[in-house]
Formats: C-alpha cells, structure tokens, sequence
C-alpha cells in the first residue's frame, strides 16, 4: 500500500531527518511510528502526502511515487487529523465535515447522507450535533469530529499525527478504544504518529520504533514487548508496558475468583464480565461497587478497593492514587 525506499529527508540546514528508510506499510494496517522528540516520525509521515518532500529515495501508494500524483488529488484522497484538531470555528459540524467532499463535486444529498452516517458512526447524534459550532463541543468531541472529517470522502489512507495528545487521560483512553473500533468497521490504512508507549501498544498492528532518522525495529505490540531487539528499544519501551498492556486487555470476568458475592437485591449498576479492567475502573470512579453479568445472571460484585488492589499488584506500586 506504501512503501518507502530508500527514502532520505535533509533540511537546507543539514539536518539529517530521515535515513534512507525502506518499509512497507501494508493495506488496512494500523501502522504506528513512536520514537524520541526529533526522530524523524512526523517527517516520515508527511512525506506521505507531500506536505514535506523526500530529498532521495522514493515514496510509493499503489505502487506510484507520490512525486507522479497531482498534488491536489493525492491529498484529497488522503485523510489528516493533527493534534491541533483545527475545525473552523465559524462553520457548523456538518460544514467542516463536508469540506472535501464537496471540493470533489459530491452531491448535496451524498454530503448530507455521509455526515449522518459518520456522525452515527462516532456516537455523534446528527440532529444534535450537525447544526452546532466547534466551540459548542467538548475536546473529546472535537476531536471526533477531527477524525471523521478525514474519513468524510472516504479515503484509503488517514494519517493521524499525535490526535490525543491534547486531551485529559480519560477521553485520551476513550478515544484510543474508539478508534480501535472503528477501525475494525472500516479497515481504513491508518498511520498514526505518537510519542506515547501504551498508546502505540493499545492500537497498532505494527510499531515501528525510531530514534535519530532510522527505524530501530519494526514489529507487532508483543514482539516488542517480549523480544526488544536492543537496549534502546527495551529501555523505550519501559519497565511498565508489560503491566499496564496486560492490564488493558484484561477483562473484568478474569477476576471472578475475587469477586464479592451478591446480595439479594443488589441494586449497583451493572457491566458485562467482558468489560475491561480499564473501563471498569473509569465506572467505579462514580459508584463504589458494580454487579458483573454472564449470560443474563449476576456473577458478583466488583468493588473499587478489589480494582485498587488489582492495579497495584499489576503495577508492583505500594498503592494506586
């Protein structure tokens, strides 16, 4: 789907930013680009779509040097979401959504159906939200907006430089298993720039470790985890990925030998014995208990303090704030 050979970017000044890099990014693969501040990874990203060009080597899609595409058409079909969600702020929901769609001569009602369908897509009501302005959402909720604009003439590649980086951990984590799911739906060709470690273990189907213009190891969450290639990745990886991604693909079922019996009568709400640990302990933070269901029937109960104890024996803390 994209490839790069050889491909080298140095600034006028020197700056060697990109060290003829060969990979290939396969078609509908979540492909994750994490390494220290002035690695290269943004560059190598917007080499994608040209808003920087290689200075050598070659940038493939399909097959064909980005250099061989009309500029306008390569990044109409290529969406982008920047950390700086950039929604103009005169312009309603359904306005900014609309933008290249239109740009591309869509009809009124293929524009109208599409902003529906992702707005619905996002959890987004479209009666609601089509008519309000930027400044009338959340950051959560721009930032939805952000990535469903790039999806709106349905591309075959999103590029998505840090997007969560601005928001507070929770709708950061909400966010992240979002578009986990979305991309299940819609297996898009995702790129996605983060300088975060369990972010780029939670979603990527590969990851791609950088450091000084060069591409260190590339492989699958747990093949880092288990098998870093060297001391770099080890240390960058940190001593907590292995907790803490253990603990997100927990699910709340696998700690039924913990839980409480319930009560007759037990009235707390309520989750699935497949939720995970990490939205469980989003829920308990309003609610001092939640009963778990299997099959209809209520299995236990499930206490904030059991939560509590769980992450600090995962995390090998004295104890969790």
């Amino acid at each position: 789907m994209i490839r790069f050979e050889k491909a080298t970017k140095v600034y006028p000044d020197g700056t060697k930013a990109v060290h003829t890099m060969d990979l290939e990014i396969k078609k509908g693969e979540f492909f994750v680009f994490i390494g220290p501040s002035g690695c290269g990874k943004t560059t190598t990203m917007k080499m994608i779509n040209r808003l920087i060009d290689a200075s050598d080597g070659k940038v493939l899609i399909q097959g064909k040097n980005v250099r061989d595409y009309d500029i306008h058409e390569l990044r109409w079909n290529i969406g982008y979401v920047l950390q700086q969600i950039a929604l103009f702020p005169h312009m309603t929901i359904e306005q900014n959504i609309s933008i290249v769609p239109e740009l591309k001569n869509w009809k009124a009602d293929k524009v109208k159906q599409r902003v529906d369908e992702l707005l619905d897509m996002v959890g987004l009501d479209p009666e609601t939200y089509r008519n309000r302005k930027p400044s009338e959402l959340s950051g959560g909720q721009q930032q939805r907006i952000g990535v469903v604009r790039a999806l709106a003439a349905d591309p075959d590649i999103i590029l998505m430089d840090e997007p969560f980086s601005a928001l507070d951990p929770i709708s950061r984590e909400k966010l992240q298993r979002d578009i986990a799911d979305l991309q299940k739906r819609i297996r898009k060709t995702i790129v996605f720039v983060t300088h975060d470690m369990q972010e780029a273990l939670a979603l990527g189907d590969r990851v791609a470790i950088m450091k000084d213009g060069e591409i260190i190891q590339v492989d699958t969450p747990d093949a880092l985890v288990e098998h870093p290639a060297n001391e770099f990745v080890k240390e960058f990886i940190g001593s907590r990925a292995v907790p803490e991604r253990r603990i997100r693909q927990t699910k709340i079922g696998d700690l039924a030998h913990a839980f409480q019996p319930a009560p007759a009568g037990f009235t707390e709400p309520c989750i699935a014995h497949e939720t995970s640990v990490s939205k469980a302990v989003e829920l308990l933070k309003g609610n001092p208990a939640l009963a778990v269901e299997k099959d209809g029937v209520i299995i236990g109960v499930v206490t904030a303090e059991l939560m509590m104890e769980y992450l600090a024996e995962q995390l090998g803390m004295e104890g969790v704030q």
